[in-house]
């Protein structure tokens, strides 16, 4: 692949990534609590899941808006 694109459409690309990541990270934290009672290993895994999304949104958030954490 081997797209050209600008600095505008790249910053997009980001912040679609960083809005999926965050996105996921919400889905996973909320699978996480409500496989707790139930299904303590899912859960687990689960918030291992949201801790990998929530380290993406991070690394993401500081290439949009440097030193903003």
């Amino acid at each position: 692949m081997t797209d050209v694109v600008d600095s505008d459409e790249l910053m997009r690309r980001i912040q679609r990534a960083r809005a999926c990541a965050a996105e996921e990270e919400r889905s996973w934290r909320a699978r996480s609590d409500e496989l707790e009672p139930t299904d303590p290993q899912a859960a687990r895994d689960a918030a291992v899941r949201t801790l990998a999304y929530e380290a993406v949104t991070r690394v993401l958030d500081e290439v949009l808006r440097p030193g903003s954490r």
